[in-house]
């Protein structure tokens, strides 16, 4: 199952009269990171089922997480809802619209329903969110996402400590568990955990590892990404990446007509020749998302009912 056929099949169904359902979506939550908190979450609600499904390329927030909340594939957001989709040449916030995305699913479905819906990005967030998560009972589905793993995985390219703190994958999880057991998060999910409620923890890709740069050029207009890059003209020997010439077979949309995207693969980041050496000392050895790869792309989908209620 791809990621925006999620809350059709996997969410909508469990929602049920008498017994509100919570649906957590923690932003580049790896399928190892939810296994370093599993233990933490189970002292409060059953594990139900563990399943995992696939995230769609690119596996970026501004692809991947407005496809779970439209239903919808990137190309089919553009042409369906342009006041909504943002392409890669705008500046402004890519993920402004998520709650909209879910309203119109939701409606495209013909269902009655009472939903909420909450961002958080910040600290003070969550803890009003915990303060006030007992008015959410009388919603049929609420949904919370939680930005901070993401935040974490952009931090350590950005600041030295967090790279000494995290500096692969065992530390990468261990410090995903430290903020979990301290973060507003569980005080929402113990809150829960306190009434009958179904909860689904899932997320919109993973994020892999980097090493090995790959070459590649290409104009101004070129998103930044590392994992994938979207333009026309772009240049670059090997085959080892992924292609896409023809970006509607992956239901991408065009910006133009000579408009392809170029996936890497594996462990590989993309670098310019140009300060080449800056960006493999800088990037090598970073949490990188956007590409193919089974940490990027394969990830968890988790059924969970209060233990106590």
């Amino acid at each position: 199952m791809l990621s925006h056929q999620l809350i059709k099949r996997k969410v909508f169904p469990e929602v049920k009269e008498g017994r509100p359902t919570f649906m957590i979506l923690i932003d580049n939550l790896r399928f190892d990171q939810w296994k370093t908190i599993e233990p933490i979450v189970s002292e409060y609600f059953n594990v139900d089922s563990e399943e995992t499904y696939y995230s769609i390329l690119p596996t970026t927030t501004a692809y991947a997480r407005n496809a779970i909340f439209s239903g919808m594939m990137p190309s089919e957001m553009a042409k369906m809802h342009p006041e909504l989709w943002v392409g890669e040449d705008d500046d402004e916030g890519k993920n402004n619209f998520e709650d909209e995305f879910l309203s119109r699913q939701i409606r495209r479905n013909n269902l009655k329903m009472k939903f909420s819906y909450h961002k958080i990005k910040k600290l003070e967030e969550g803890r009003d969110l915990a303060d006030s998560v007992n008015t959410l009972f009388s919603n049929d589905l609420n949904v919370i996402v939680y930005n901070f793993v993401d935040m974490l995985s952009h931090a350590r390219t950005d600041m030295a400590m967090i790279r000494e703190l995290a500096p692969d994958e065992a530390a990468y999880r261990s410090i995903t568990k430290s903020w979990f057991i301290h973060s507003p998060l569980l005080d929402i999910l113990k809150e829960i955990a306190k009434k009958k409620a179904r909860i689904i923890i899932t997320t919109d890709h993973g994020t892999i590892r980097v090493k090995r740069p790959f070459k590649i050029i290409g104009d101004k207009a070129v998103n930044s990404n590392l994992r994938y890059k979207q333009g026309k003209n772009l240049g670059y020997e090997g085959d080892k990446v992924m292609e896409a010439h023809k970006p509607e077979r992956l239901y991408l949309p065009k910006q133009n007509v000579s408009t392809s995207y170029v996936f890497a693969i594996e462990d590989q980041f993309f670098a310019y020749p140009n300060n080449y050496n800056y960006y493999v000392n800088f990037y090598k050895d970073t949490f990188q998302h956007g590409g193919v790869s089974l940490e990027e792309m394969i990830i968890p989908l988790i059924f969970l009912t209060s233990k106590n209620a």
